[in-house]
């Protein structure tokens, strides 16, 4: 009798772990589901068990939560990306006319002084409108949603022809960049204004941060590191410096918005970008 008793118990309390084991089961495969798609619907168990039923409405209740504040993260981002693409349009036409009317001054008769004051409003004038339509690009490509178009490039030359593009440009910064791009042909199905548009971005990083040196990489592996020295930063600024507005102090006359462009378009075509800072020296290192 207690024999029996003891195997019903038994009986009983396997197919109460089992129960348990299979609305943990439902519990776990619907709370991926929920974070992956975006629906209000809810998790729902066969099991009636009190503590289980307990545990899925908790998790109904944080999952409410989390979508809401997703709901509000998703509506400030369009607002602020709405916001900077109104306010940098709008920045563009005045900037034109003074531009304008500054050169129709250039060409009366005035005095030295009254020349200099103008050459320091037509510089200020002109960054300006440089800031604004840094603004304004960021604006579009945070904003395109159209599928990436795609083709199969050479990375080493896309990679030749902005660092002759921006020779110039870094000799006069007097960096003289040591180029080692690999004699393997690195191809990817990438977009080339994007892959231009990085190149270039992380090349004038290197203008603004470099203390005289700037080594480009294109590895066999397809691995393509920038590294300059870089006193003035340090490892919290490495960490942020893909965050869009951020700026160092070494960074004059920028938004910020150089590494969060080249993040977002290495990101758009499936790559990865990272940088670290070690030993005085910023490394920023980009694989698709």
């Amino acid at each position: 009798m207690l024999y029996s008793l003891f195997a019903l118990l038994l009986a009983a309390a396997i197919i109460k772990i089992i129960q348990l084991k299979k609305a943990a089961r439902e519990i776990s495969a619907a709370f991926a589901d929920r974070l992956q798609t975006d629906t209000n619907t809810q998790i729902d168990i066969s099991s009636r068990d009190k503590d289980m039923c307990r545990l899925a409405s908790a998790i109904n209740t944080q999952l409410r939560i989390l979508r809401q504040e997703h709901l509000r993260y998703h509506q400030g981002d369009t607002e602020l990306k709405n916001a900077v693409t109104n306010i940098s349009h709008d920045l563009r036409t005045p900037l034109t006319a003074i531009c304008g009317y500054i050169d129709i001054m250039e060409k009366t008769e005035i005095s030295e002084q009254q020349a200099r004051y103008l050459g320091i409003i037509k510089e200020r004038t002109e960054l300006m409108k440089q800031l604004t339509e840094e603004l304004f690009r960021y604006s579009v490509i945070v904003s395109d949603n159209e599928k990436t178009e795609t083709e199969t490039l050479l990375i080493n030359q896309v990679l030749e022809d902005s660092i002759m593009g921006y020779y110039a440009v870094l000799t006069e910064k007097g960096i003289h960049p040591d180029v080692n791009i690999t004699d393997k042909q690195i191809t990817a199905k990438l977009n080339k204004e994007y892959l231009s548009r990085i190149f270039s971005n992380l090349l004038n990083n290197a203008v603004k941060y470099s203390d005289g040196d700037l080594d480009i990489i294109l590895s066999d592996t397809g691995e393509i590191t920038f590294s300059n020295t870089a006193k003035g930063l340090s490892a919290v600024d490495a960490e942020q410096l893909f965050d869009r507005f951020y700026t160092v102090e070494a960074a004059h006359h920028s938004t910020g918005l150089g590494l969060s462009i080249a993040r977002t378009l290495v990101r758009r075509m499936g790559g990865t970008i990272t940088a670290e800072y070690a030993d005085s020296r910023l490394k920023i290192k980009i694989k698709f």
